[in-house]
């Protein structure tokens, strides 16, 4: 399990998923009005008009949730939950879940002591792009439904719901489309996954030898932080990257976006939205890890008592 790192794990597997795919849906639920707010910044482009340019529609995190509740209604900040919570139950479940054999597999079954951080980044890059594989069509659904309140009033919407999203895109596009976005999507998941799970593990680490420190919430709370800050820093541009590509499907592939976007946009537009992405992701990476770690306790318990 994570930052479970001086031995193997004591849960089982299927413990393990069960944990972390509640952690990763109520730390969805808690957040996802930010991550709604991201994905609009992320989806805005410069636009012309007239001689000058035009002023964007969103500015800032609280101001982009404020123009969406106004405009739209409070349930707007919560569009694509649905597909939000199946992307976190199996997306969630198999990264956290396969991360600790991964990395057991890495080191090998006689090491002993601290795994290395490169072993740890390792393991991490490798669930994060095996779970994102997996859940990629839920990742679709989530971006093209939160990206639906930017048409313009009048305008009629593509998907009535999640559901409807599913079977819409399968039949218009094809199955192949619900991977749409996956080189952009594997490389954003595998290098935050990487962010969070890895620097979680060494931060919790790092913070137990200090004296004075234990196992408890306080540890947690500093560790999860630390996890939603590398996450945003090392994941900004192509998370930015994956929301356009999803958003918006006149980009032919990944590197046509990227430079559509350096190009139109410069370089900066790369971390567009990164206060809200940051302000996601770290109150995201605490509420799961603040979750998960209780979870945990709750499932070594029950396993226990059953053994």
């Amino acid at each position: 399990m994570v930052a479970d790192s001086k031995g193997k794990s004591d849960i089982s597997f299927a413990g393990t998923f069960a944990g972390s795919a509640f952690a990763a849906c109520f730390a969805e639920i808690c957040t996802i009005p930010l991550d709604t707010a991201k994905v609009r910044l992320q989806l805005q482009k410069s636009a012309v008009a007239g001689d000058g340019m035009a002023l964007p529609k969103y500015k800032g995190m609280l101001g982009t949730v404020a123009t969406i509740a106004r405009e739209e209604g409070l349930a707007a900040l919560w569009k694509g939950i649905v597909p939000g919570l199946h992307r976190q139950c199996v997306y969630g479940g198999l990264r956290i879940g396969l991360y600790e054999p991964v990395k057991n597999l890495y080191v090998g079954s006689d090491f002993v002591g601290d795994v290395p951080l490169t072993k740890k980044i390792l393991a991490a890059l490798t669930t994060g792009a095996i779970g994102i594989t997996v859940a990629n069509p839920t990742d679709l659904v989530k971006v093209r439904l939160q990206a639906e309140g930017k048409l313009p009033a009048g305008v009629p919407r593509r998907y009535s719901g999640a559901l409807n999203a599913y079977s819409t895109i399968v039949r218009q596009e094809g199955v192949g489309a619900l991977w749409t976005g996956i080189g952009p999507n594997i490389a954003r998941n595998a290098i935050i996954n990487a962010a969070e799970l890895a620097s979680y593990d060494q931060v919790k680490e790092t913070i137990l030898k200090i004296p004075g420190f234990t196992d408890n919430v306080v540890t947690h709370l500093f560790a999860g932080l630390g996890a939603g800050f590398f996450a945003v820093c090392i994941g900004s541009p192509v998370d930015v990257v994956k929301s356009r590509m999803m958003g918006d499907s006149t980009y032919k592939n990944t590197l046509d976006c990227f430079i559509k976007t350096l190009k139109n946009d410069g370089p900066l537009a790369f971390y567009k939205g990164f206060i809200p992405n940051f302000g996601r992701l770290g109150s995201w990476n605490v509420i799961m890890f603040l979750t998960l770690e209780q979870a945990k306790k709750f499932v070594r318990s029950l396993e226990s008592s059953r053994a």
